[in-house]
């Protein structure tokens, strides 16, 4: 291998440094290792409980600097911000004149949108803050494709909904997708499929929530939780005063100020970044005063600590002959460190490199080693979000809005295929992140009471990447112009798709549920639709607070493929047989066990299939190992390419470490194939028997909505 780096979902990724302890001065009350003993024997190393006073526990255990302190950002990006959130949501509120008291013009714009509007709007459905900033932070803490994969499968959703059912969808005139459903199946499966997809698009709203909510928290310098419900009234507002019209017109508007600042500023770092990816490691010198502790022979501090693995790379940083590892050559520190303030070193978390992608990663489960490489769940996200989103109801929402079928169509195709354009090179600056804040960074955080055998390090072996990395790359590598728009076509990213869900929480819920129990006429169900959203709103401002950006699952990324699993499982295969059934009428009963057994199926399994939380299959390898805690060998300090005796170096095998055993992904595609085998069962069986297998009388019954009779036809005609 030329180089290596982190899979998306291993312990918080790459590290190194050093396991022997330095004395400072001081005192503190919190322990640095979770074993008392370890914890003893650093402190009597340093004199005094660890982590001392203006200390950390990196630099008492593993002699790494504690992590630098990041500038704050400069007040012109909140300024910027502001003025536009405040613009985006002037469009929404005076879209509320257009609403007119009818539901049609509220739930599906009055089905007048145009081709470029419906392109637009899809794709800023699609484009929002998963497949940009949850993109980049995936890709930035693990590797490429753990990002790439939210833009691949949102934007092949699109396509496939383009191809498949955004025409038909179109034709049914319908103001929801559950009245699709109903429309085939009857009331009894359009309640249980409302359900659902309420309850994904809770998810969807939270993930993006929390992605609005990580800019304003640190462009504001506010706490991330007041940051999510400011975030979220700020949507609700306007979402709830003119429904699609404000959705549909405010996603124009944010996705032509976005789309475009978010490809600026990402081209503009892929072109002129210092480095494309972390580069070969230089080293670090010896710790001052370093004396060997069996012989206690004071070392020579012209040659530092670090043995390079290669001549190559030897060569590249002028290593010198080292002092105690036989034919090796080690870091140049008079060179590179002749004094404290004049000393060009790194924490040697990269001794062969990284780069942008590996062509193999979505191929090889050992494309990533010495990391594990979440292959399957990689390729479970694809198909989570590539099928699981054509039950998306802001999807379905915009092609019932377009004015022809085919509009709705090539809309949604083009809304792929702009998915991947502006989503894609966001996974591009994973590794530009890494390089500036990455594990060789001056910003890199370890946690001391980690080990690994693989990685041959004693202690620090678990980097802690910075959940705002990304946001501080854009407020201080690229012109201050081209990052504060970058920034904004995030928040507009957050914007357009929170703002949609919001509309189709409150939609499905008075329209496809509350009005099965009570009866009321179009007026009351605008009403009771924007009353709708208020509740709904909260929930997701609750549920995103509790999955903020430091959350260990990913926030926003992991939100997102959850939202869709939900509808995955039971949903899709019902949907699919109401256009595409070959025998006739689709059958209610069928369609009743195909999403509630699917939706059965996936909380089972959810519960009952073995899951650490890292989302890795048990592969055979020794990269499949999570870090162990180290255990106390006060012989062994020192990792193996360390320039020390032998007899002062670590046995790696004595890392205590347990395997990764995760089955997530599993349940996501075993769930939606029990739904389909529950579907072709049941209508096999009613065939033989010549009824229906379930009777619910006329909430089996297949039915239409009568909305706007007065005008709905004639809008919709054309």
């Amino acid at each position: 291998r030329e180089d290596i780096e982190m899979s998306r979902y291993t312990m918080y990724a790459l590290v190194l440094g050093t396991a022997v302890a330095l004395a400072v001065t001081g005192g503190a009350d919190a322990a640095c290792m979770s074993q008392k003993d370890n914890d003893d024997f650093f402190a009597g190393l340093a004199g005094a409980p660890i982590p001392l006073a203006d200390s950390c526990c990196q630099m008492d255990v593993c002699a790494i600097p504690c992590p630098a302190a990041h500038p704050k950002p400069a007040s012109g990006f909140g300024v910027g911000i502001g003025i536009m959130i405040a613009f985006f949501c002037a469009i929404g509120l005076g879209a509320f004149y257009f609403v007119g008291g009818k539901a049609e013009n509220f739930f599906v714009a009055g089905r007048s949108l145009p081709l470029l509007v419906v392109t637009l709007t899809l794709a800023s459905q699609s484009i929002d803050s998963n497949a940009l900033l949850g993109n980049a932070d995936l890709s930035y803490k693990y590797h490429f494709y753990d990002g790439a994969v939210l833009p691949i499968g949102l934007g092949l959703s699109l396509i496939l909904n383009g191809i498949f059912l955004a025409h038909k969808v179109n034709e049914e005139l319908v103001l929801t997708l559950p009245d699709i459903y109903g429309k085939k199946y009857g009331k009894v499966v359009e309640i249980c499929t409302s359900i659902c997809t309420c309850c994904s698009f809770l998810c969807l709203l939270a993930g993006n929530l929390v992605g609005m909510s990580v800019i304003l928290a640190y462009i504001f310098d506010i706490s991330e939780t007041g940051a999510v419900f400011l975030s979220g009234i700020i949507c609700l507002a306007y979402t709830a005063c003119g429904g699609l019209f404000s959705v549909a017109y405010t996603d124009v508007v944010q996705a032509a100020i976005g789309m475009i600042g978010c490809l600026s500023v990402a081209y503009w770092l892929i072109d002129n970044a210092e480095k494309e990816a972390p580069p070969l490691s230089i080293g670090m010198p010896k710790a001052p005063g370093y004396t060997t502790v069996t012989t206690a022979t004071v070392a020579n501090q012209d040659i530092g600590f670090y043995v390079y693995p290669d001549n190559a790379t030897a060569a590249m940083y002028d290593g010198v002959d080292c002092e105690f590892t036989a034919g090796a050559k080690c870091y140049n520190t008079a060179k590179w460190c002749p004094s404290n303030n004049n000393c060009v070193a790194d924490n040697a978390a990269y001794p062969i490199g990284d780069k942008r992608i590996f062509e193999n990663q979505m191929t090889d489960p050992a494309a990533l080693t010495p990391f594990p490489n979440a292959i399957f769940f990689n390729w479970a996200t694809i198909f989570v979000l590539g099928f699981g989103n054509l039950a998306a109801l802001d999807f379905q929402a915009r092609c019932m809005a377009a004015k022809t079928p085919l509009q709705a169509r090539i809309g949604c195709i083009l809304g792929g295929l702009l998915t991947f354009f502006v989503g894609i090179p966001f996974a591009y600056l994973g590794a530009i992140t890494r390089y500036y804040y990455g594990p060789d960074s001056k910003y890199a955080e370890f946690d001391a009471d980690t080990c690994s055998e693989i990685l041959d390090l004693p202690t620090c072996a678990a980097w802690k990447p910075d959940p705002q990395a990304f946001i501080k790359l854009l407020t201080t590598e690229p012109p201050a112009f081209l990052g504060g728009w970058g920034l904004l076509g995030i928040v507009a990213a957050s914007m357009s798709t929170s703002d949609g869900a919001i509309l189709a929480l409150g939609t499905v819920f008075s329209h496809n549920v509350v009005r099965h129990f009570v009866e009321f006429d179009d007026k009351k169900l605008l009403m009771i639709s924007r009353i709708a959203t208020v509740p709904f709103a909260f929930i997701a401002m609750i549920i995103a607070s509790a999955y903020k950006s430091d959350h260990p699952s990913g926030a926003t990324g992991y939100l997102l493929i959850v939202a869709f699993d939900i509808v995955l499982a039971g949903c899709i295969v019902p949907l699919f047989a109401a256009f595409y059934w070959p025998f006739g009428k689709p059958s209610a009963s069928a369609a009743l066990f195909a999403v509630v057994g699917g939706t059965l199926l996936r909380v089972i399994l959810e519960f009952s299939l073995p899951k650490d939380g890292w989302l890795l299959l048990p592969f055979a390898k020794k990269e499949f190992y999570d870090y162990g805690v180290p255990v106390k060998d006060e012989g062994t300090l020192y990792p193996n390419w360390f320039d020390v005796p032998d007899d002062e170096k670590w046995t790696p095998s004595s890392c205590p470490q347990t395997r990764f055993e995760d089955y997530t992904g599993v349940d996501s595609l075993a769930s939606p194939l029990f739904s389909l085998v529950l579907f072709l069962l049941v209508s096999g069986i009613e065939k033989m028997k010549g009824s229906p297998l379930l009777d619910f009388g006329e909430w089996s019954e297949p039915y239409n909505k009568k909305i706007n009779e007065d005008t709905a036809a004639a809008v919709t005609k054309a």
